[in-house]
C-alpha cells in the first residue's frame, strides 16, 4: 500500500462521512418540517442544520479531491 492508495482510501472515508452528514440534515429538516414548529423554533433548528450542511459539503469536496489526487498521482 503506498501513501497514493491512503489519500484514495482516506478520501473515500471523508467523502461517505460526508454524505452521512448530509442525509443527517435532510433527515433533520423533514423532521422539523412535519412537527410543524413555530417560526422560531424552525430557525434554530435551521441554523444547526446550516453549519452541519456547509461542513458536509466541505468534507465531501475535500475527500473527492484526495481521491481524484491519489489516482492521478498514484499512477
Amino acid at each position: 500500500m503506498t501513501i497514493w492508495d491512503g489519500f484514495i482510501w482516506g478520501g473515500t472515508v471523508l467523502t461517505v462521512a460526508g454524505l452521512a452528514a448530509l442525509v443527517w440534515c435532510m433527515v433533520t429538516v423533514a423532521r422539523a418540517k412535519s412537527r410543524k414548529l413555530d417560526d422560531e423554533g424552525m430557525r434554530a433548528v435551521m441554523r444547526r442544520v446550516v453549519v452541519v450542511n456547509m461542513a458536509a459539503l466541505a468534507g465531501s469536496v475535500f475527500g473527492l479531491m484526495f481521491v481524484v489526487l491519489g489516482i492521478m498521482l498514484g499512477r
